[in-house]
């Protein structure tokens, strides 16, 4: 807070006193049910920020020399949330695959049962976690590649607390029952209306550090880090019009019916997915490879038809008119694949196949340039555990992607539809993709923005590493068998025509598979408490670089006009 200007600290004073009155109001409309609470937790999450900007408020103004370097302070606050949403996310997970085993350990409680801890799981690592790494590597690569500082120093603050309030509320409501039941949606109405005032802040943010750019040229991962933004945005909106009961109530009732709702929904889902989980842990992928490789991408021309074939496949195609609602939006046609063997209209889910299959291409020309970038660097990965981090991720994006085409077919997904093959997929873009580019990711950005020599252990990174690996193929190859063998079970007819296994002999099945989930999400979990250590050590006992012609962002729009250092 001490770079913050008088004038930027009385702004953010009056934004947190008009959020705490906000978060009254809701207390006081909300009275017993669940959105008094969250009233309650705004209004104190209000309070402790008041108290951090008021208690700065009297050190001394801030260094006017701050201008001519990037903005790091939220990149290094940004990185905590991360590590720390990745250690409660994964620990609810590895407690909601436990209780698959042995129910016993939701200890008789509705808060802590499976359908309230799952979306708490979900939601904790995929916006908690991913959420927060997507926005700290984003203020981080924007301003290195565009060789300029963030536009300002209220707005990064207002996105990343804003955000981490909105995954607060989230996540609390979930073990209050608070739901809207859709998936990777579930938060309510009050919550989603304060996300898209963060969200646009967000994109505003980004678009003025793009345009204050000292570089000719839009590096290609600020593309995908601009459409993950953007389409989120979109996504968000379309799928949470909703009507709330009424002001001091958490219930709202979407405004699409029946079968438009699953549209609608896995619209939205499946671009969750491309958007959120995909372009911007690619832009990652494209910047973080090359500076640990210390190789160019190797074929940038490729990097960016890529972008524009994910883009068109899962935006595609233009305006379709809906007859079912009498409306005009882009709709997206891959999303319809988890809709296989529904009410939803035949001819909508052979698109969905269809796109699903053309999506293999654009989405393995990332994961083939990411392998081909390491040509000439293949001893690093060996030697290196953060670049073995970056590695590995691409080749379970390629493998996950691969994946996902295979089961939008629509005889393979007869077999694997509702089964642990979904969860087993899933996770392997999760955990495999999305959770390895990020500690490769982070494993990068840390020393170089808290200006250490090195990592504290190398070793740590390399247990890391494998402990990760590990839990991954354990948990992936774990989910495989049991969806096979679900799927198997569930189609087995006897000779007289009828189901030859009950339900329950299923679940019997799938016991020992439960346990080695179980056992997998555990390892993993271990390893994300082993980086945060190695990342706090670091930042504590790590000798600081030596003096050097630091990077600074070129200061022509500074009034002396002259470029103050080299870009990165």
């Amino acid at each position: 807070m001490g770079q913050l200007t008088t004038r930027e600290r009385d702004l953010a004073a009056a934004i947190l006193l008009v959020l705490a009155i906000v978060g009254i109001a809701m207390a006081a409309a909300g009275r017993f049910d669940p959105i008094g609470v969250h009233g309650a937790i705004v209004l104190l999450y209000s309070l402790g920020l008041l108290y951090l900007i008021m208690s700065s408020s009297f050190g001394p103004p801030p260094d006017p020399s701050r201008i001519s370097r990037y903005y790091d302070d939220p990149i290094k606050v940004g990185v905590w949330f991360t590590l720390l949403w990745a250690i409660f996310g994964m620990f609810i997970g590895v407690w909601a695959a436990a209780q698959l085993a042995w129910p016993s350990l939701n200890f008789d409680t509705a808060w802590a049962s499976f359908g309230r801890i799952r979306p708490a799981h979900t939601t904790g690592v995929i916006f908690g976690f991913g959420g927060n790494a997507l926005i700290t590597t984003s203020f981080h690569v924007v301003q290195r590649t565009s060789r300029a500082r963030l536009a300002d120093q209220l707005s990064p603050w207002f996105v990343l607390f804003g955000y981490n309030l909105f995954c607060i509320v989230a996540v609390t409501g979930y073990f209050m029952g608070v739901t809207q039941s859709k998936e990777y949606a579930e938060a309510e109405w009050y919550a989603d209306l304060w996300l898209v005032i963060v969200w646009v802040t967000y994109f505003v943010l980004y678009i003025r550090t793009l345009a204050r750019r000292r570089e000719p040229h839009i590096y290609v991962a600020n593309w995908y880090y601009l459409a993950f933004i953007v389409v989120v945005a979109i996504l968000h909106i379309i799928n949470n019009l909703t009507v709330p009961v009424s002001l001091g109530h958490a219930k709202s009732y979407t405004i699409w019916p029946g079968v438009q709702d699953s549209m609608v929904q896995w619209w939205y889902g499946h671009n969750a997915v491309a958007f959120f989980l995909t372009a911007g842990f690619l832009a990652m992928l494209y910047y973080y490879l090359p500076k640990r490789a210390e190789r160019p991408i190797f074929s940038y021309r490729l990097s960016i038809l890529s972008f524009w074939g994910i883009t068109f496949f899962y935006m595609w195609a233009g305006s379709q008119h809906l007859h079912y609602t009498g409306i005009t939006f882009f709709y997206m046609w891959a999303g319809s694949h988890h809709l296989h063997y529904t009410a939803l209209p035949h001819w909508v889910q052979n698109l969905g196949m269809t796109f699903s299959v053309m999506l293999l291409v654009p989405s393995w020309a990332s994961a083939g340039n990411a392998l081909l970038t390491l040509n000439g660097a293949w001893h690093k990965v060996r030697d290196d555990a953060t670049l073995r981090f970056i590695m590995m991720a691409a080749f379970f994006y390629g493998l996950s992607t691969f994946e996902g085409s295979f089961l939008a077919v629509r005889p393979v997904n007869s077999l694997s539809h509702y089964t642990d093959w979904t969860v087993g997929h899933v996770h392997a873009g999760a955990l495999g993709w999305v959770a390895l580019i990020t500690y490769g990711s982070l494993y990068t950005l840390v020393p170089a923005i808290w200006k250490r020599e090195r990592m504290y252990s190398a070793a740590l990174v390399e247990v890391h590493f494998w402990l990760a690996f590990a839990g991954t193929v354990i948990y992936v190859f774990a989910m495989w068998n049991s969806g096979i063998i679900q799927g198997l079970m569930w189609r087995t007819y006897t000779g007289e025509g009828t189901l030859a296994y009950s339900f329950v002999d299923s679940l019997v099945a799938m016991y020992p598979y439960y346990i080695a989930r179980a056992f997998g999400g555990l390892l993993f979990l271990i390893g994300a408490v082993v980086a945060t250590y190695n990342i706090w050590m670091t930042v504590r006992g790590v000798p600081a670089l030596a003096e050097r012609h630091e990077d600074v962002p070129v200061a022509a729009h500074l009034a002396d006009g002259a470029a103050t250092g080299p870009a990165e």
